[in-house]
Order: C-alpha cells, then structure tokens, then sequence
C-alpha cells in the first residue's frame, strides 16, 4: 500500500469519529439535568411535575 492510501485510512477514521462525536454532543445538549427534552419544557411545568418523592405523615 501506499503512502497516499494510509493518509486516506486515517482520514476517514477521524471523519467518522469527528462525525460520531458531533451528533453525540448535538444529542446530549438536547436534555437537562433531569434528562427531559429542553425543546418540550413547558413553562407551567412546575405546576404538574413533582421531582420529589411524596412526604408522607406518619402521626
């Protein structure tokens, strides 16, 4: 093989990890820290979404 064809190797493997990594990131940044879509974020979610778990009384 030559010289050329190793350079073509390599650059298709930093191709497909740049692109990996690209649509990886797009993907994460796409969430919160509660892993809910930020895109669908209601602004009245606070009044029907518990993060909590129930406190229950114990009297």
């Amino acid at each position: 093989m030559s010289f050329g064809d190793y350079v073509y190797i390599v650059a298709v493997i930093l191709f497909a990890y740049m692109t990996f990594v690209i649509i990886r990131n797009n993907f994460r940044s796409k969430f919160d820290a509660q892993e809910r879509r930020k895109d669908l974020a209601d602004e009245y979610e606070e009044d029907y979404i518990v993060d909590k778990q129930p406190e229950s009384k114990e009297d």
